[in-house]
């Protein structure tokens, strides 16, 4: 009775691994993809007067790193896409979020101050 207990043990786990979804692989391999901005007022509606006249100065197209979901969203690729890429992740974004502007703002924003 112990072994087969053990056996079922061991056959869940195995399977449980196997369900991992690609964008949870992701997460666990760092979970950020490179996303590309070409179209900067797509940020316009997520950012402050100051902000946005900070990224009108930078030079199209600008890259920043976001974790998967984010990325997708903005994207309008799906995660399992984007997790099958692994840490060659990219794409570009075509619609703006909150999210991808506080992206922005650490990553390229907070650095020109």
């Amino acid at each position: 009775m112990f072994k087969r207990t053990l056996v079922a043990a061991a056959a869940a786990a195995s399977m449980a691994a196997v369900a991992i979804p690609a964008s949870a692989q992701l997460t666990q391999q760092g979970g950020l993809v490179n996303v590309t901005v070409t179209d900067v007022s797509i940020l316009n509606n997520f950012l402050n007067d100051t902000q946005i006249a900070a990224l009108n100065n930078l030079n199209v197209p600008i890259t920043v790193q976001v974790p998967v979901g984010i990325a997708a969203n903005v994207c309008g690729v799906s995660a399992a896409v984007l997790g099958r890429a692994g840490s060659a992740a990219q794409c570009n974004a075509t619609t703006g979020s909150r999210a991808l502007a506080q992206s922005v703002n650490r990553q390229l924003l907070d650095q020109r101050r």
